[in-house]
């Protein structure tokens, strides 16, 4: 059984345009006052997010 593709164009745009240019990262005590505040909020999805955000705030880029 083949499995056709779905051609989705507007998530081609997206991701196109997100290719486009590099965001920049906010800083470390903003990111981790958001942190704070999910944990005290108990929104573990938030928490989540922005624990794996502060990691990539903190560590250089791979090859620098």
């Amino acid at each position: 059984m083949s499995v056709a593709l779905v051609r989705r164009p507007t998530e081609e745009a997206a991701v196109a345009a997100a290719s486009r240019k590099a965001r920049p990262l906010p800083s470390l005590p903003a990111v981790l006052t958001a942190l704070d505040h999910a944990h005290r909020s108990q929104d573990r999805a938030g928490a989540r997010l922005f624990a794996h955000l502060a990691v990539r705030v903190a560590l250089p880029e791979v090859g620098e």
